[in-house]
């Protein structure tokens, strides 16, 4: 590749610098369990739990956050499985959860009759091991078998066991596996797709199997017959069957990156590569079309099929290869495609206008597709909590900022409330607006903002900024009983910021903030804090910012490029270390997102947003708050931790926590969800007020 003289020129400046970044004093932090590693994280966390448990509103917040997270009042989200639906649970009782069932009828009631199927805190007292329930995969059509995956510590490696859901018990000399990052499922009653750690050199590099296999019951695991194998450097592969009304379709997933797929149909003994776009999202199989949206234009067949499009084609016409295609959606400026979901008889498309959903169901006539807009109760936000191809009932629910979540039932083209939050904190006089930010390059940002009663623009209300702004995910309104108590009933100000790299308008709001273009989330993020100011919403002085995984990182730029800008930061599970990011744990699945550090060219752009790179010494930071988990298994905890040792070192005063259960989240049971909410909140009430 051709480069200028200016870009080779600023290459070889930064080469000294990367090999100067790749000594890091603090690598031993990254050793998780570590002896060394975990005192100092012992440290941490009581130095910031003796002061911000000290702060005046962690009781009432802890004890609310609590009161919310146990609550029977809580909407149990169902999963249907034959004429049952099922349900996971925690409450006080159940600290690390049950998994249970009722009958449809029952579930419509407002005291369902629920039946355990597996008590989680039982079987952790049995096996001396602190479980986290992880799913189950079951077979239809009876869903008598299962395959249930259970964590240590919220970890997204899991233990899998076979179960009997008859008899509610682990299936002896059932399907087991060790504990991997594994993907199964069932193809028959004695067959099991699966990909694992089957040992030496079946992991890619992002730390996921490269190896499917098809498993026999009666058969040694060692001996599963292999289907696929994909290369080191690709993301993972999968195996499973598509059950639908028209029958079942065994299939091959590749993924070489985490945006692109090849999708393979297993024909008799035979593979048969499916010929759409890699970058295309697969939705499933219906009425034996495929059907999937595109993350770029695609010329096939002499048509140009747009960006962001809902299509269909035959699985005749794939396997033959002929570019026959049918449009189910097509986007336009601000209105995207924003989730597919498949029934025995119907599509349930959900687009976004503006930030704002509208949900369709989709049937296909005689002269086409036809769609029927379901009525919602308002402009917020409503997403499929539950369909499958066995029957046409679904359940959606519906929510926005200050309306409690409702859970509805849609049967037989009607659509009726089953459940329902309670209020958890009083709306009186709070209003949500919606207002749009000029970013630097001239791009319109769409954001959010909940004021409290008596809310005055005077530039003084304590005002918390949240965004994601990565991995084409869309942030959109939503009712969060503890936020709400916690910060909007006490007085404060909440934002939420459409920013780019997420997926409000599609793919092409994404791609344009990845890897080269990634400072752009900052810009939109500035653009938006800044829009604050001058509307004397809130000032710097009152202003404090919050964002998790990709979000950490984001916030994480935000203050070490613009520590002036902003009074408060929660910085949750992050990414900061960018130098060493795609060595880490699943880091390298990530490298279409961010760019791969390895490439001098590419860390040129990667050094310029890597907060771990951009901290110094003579630098004035708001007191920032970093919490993370020990078992997180997908962001390194090593980021959050290198990042306060770095800090602390060059004088900085931050606060740590660090969880040592919830895997990629706030915790893994109920009281240590509500202990890092109190948290979070004491400390921006600490800071803010």
């Amino acid at each position: 590749m051709r480069r200028t003289l200016v870009a080779i020129l600023a290459i070889a400046c930064l080469a000294p610098l990367a090999a100067a970044e790749d000594t890091d004093p603090y690598l031993w932090l990254e050793d998780v369990e570590g002896t060394r590693a975990l005192a100092w994280v012992r440290a941490q966390n009581a130095k910031s739990l003796g002061e911000l448990q000290a702060v005046k509103q962690y009781k009432p917040i802890y004890d609310k956050a609590l009161e919310i997270y146990d609550s029977q009042d809580r909407i149990p989200y169902p999963t249907l499985m034959g004429k049952y639906v099922y349900n996971f649970w925690q409450d006080k009782t159940h600290t690390r959860g049950i998994w249970r069932r009722t009958q449809l009828w029952s579930y419509r009631t407002s005291a369902p009759q629920w039946e355990t199927v597996l008590d989680l805190d039982a079987l952790s007292r049995t096996d001396k091991e602190m479980w986290v329930f992880k799913g189950a995969d079951c077979l239809r059509p009876d869903y008598k078998r299962c395959v249930i995956s259970l964590s240590r510590g919220g970890s997204d490696a899991v233990v899998v066991r076979e179960f009997d859901t008859a008899s509610k018990s682990f299936i002896r000399d059932g399907f087991t596996l060790q504990e991997a990052k594994s993907s199964v499922g069932y193809r028959d009653a004695d067959t099991l797709w699966v990909a694992t750690d089957f040992g030496e050199g079946s992991l890619t590099t992002s730390g996921y199997p490269r190896i499917v296999k098809l498993w026999k019951r009666s058969g040694a695991l060692s001996g599963a017959k292999t289907v696929f194998e994909g290369r080191t450097e690709d993301v993972g592969v999968g195996g499973g069957t598509e059950f639908t009304s028209d029958g079942t379709y065994d299939i091959v997933s590749v993924y070489p990156t985490i945006f692109t797929r090849r999708i393979y149909l297993l024909v008799g003994d035979r593979l048969v590569n499916l010929r759409l776009p890699e970058d295309a999202s697969f939705k499933g199989i219906f009425r034996d079309r495929v059907i999937f949206s595109l993350r770029s234009d695609w010329k096939a067949g002499g048509t140009t099929y747009a960006q962001g499009a809902l299509l269909a084609s035959r699985v005749d016409d794939l396997l033959a290869d002929r570019n026959v295609f049918s449009v189910i959606f097509e986007p336009s400026e601000r209105v995207s495609l924003n989730g597919v979901n498949l029934t025995r008889s119907q599509i349930v498309m959900g687009t976004l206008d503006n930030v704002r959903t509208k949900l369709y169901r989709v049937s296909l006539g005689d002269d086409g597709w036809v769609k029927d807009e379901i009525t919602l109760p308002g402009q917020g936000t409503a997403d499929v909590k539950e369909a499958n191809s066995d029957t046409d009932v679904f359940f959606f629910r519906y929510q926005d900022f200050l309306t409690p979540t409702s859970l509805y039932l849609a049967e037989n083209d009607t659509t009726t409330v089953v459940k329902s939050l309670p209020a958890y904190f009083d709306v009186s006089g709070m209003n949500a607006n919606q207002y749009v930010a000029t970013s630097k390059d001239g791009t319109k940002i769409p954001y959010f903002v909940v004021t409290p009663k008596r809310f005055k623009a005077d530039g003084n209300a304590p005002t918390l900024l949240y965004a994601y702004g990565g991995f084409e995910v869309a942030e959109e309104p939503t009712y969060s009983g503890v936020m709400g108590s916690a910060w909007i009933g006490r007085g404060g100000v909440y934002v939420l910021a459409n920013i780019r790299g997420g997926g409000e308008f599609g793919p092409a709001w994404h791609v344009a903030a990845v890897k080269a273009n990634r400072i752009k989330t900052h810009e939109d993020f500035v653009a938006v804090a800044e829009a604050l100011i001058a509307q004397h919403i809130t000032s710097s002085r009152h202003l404090g910012i919050m964002g998790g995984s990709n979000g950490g990182l984001l916030v994480g730029t935000a203050f070490t490029l613009r520590p002036e800008l902003f009074r408060a930061v929660v910085c949750q599970i992050p990414l900061l270390d960018m130098r060493r990011y795609s060595k880490l744990l699943a880091g390298a699945s990530w490298m279409d997102e961010y760019g791969d550090p390895d490439k001098p060219d590419e860390w040129a752009y990667i050094r310029t947003w890597s907060p771990y790179h951009l901290v110094k010494k003579d630098a004035k930071y708001p007191k920032v708050f970093f919490w993370t988990t020990t078992r997180d298994d997908r962001v390194h905890p090593g980021h959050a931790r290198k990042m306060v040792a770095r800090m602390q070192d060059q004088g900085h005063d931050v606060l740590y926590f660090e969880n040592i259960e919830g895997g990629h989240g706030a915790g893994a049971v109920n009281s240590q969800r509500a202990l890092t909410a109190a948290l979070e909140y004491s400390y921006l009430w600490k800071m803010l007020e």
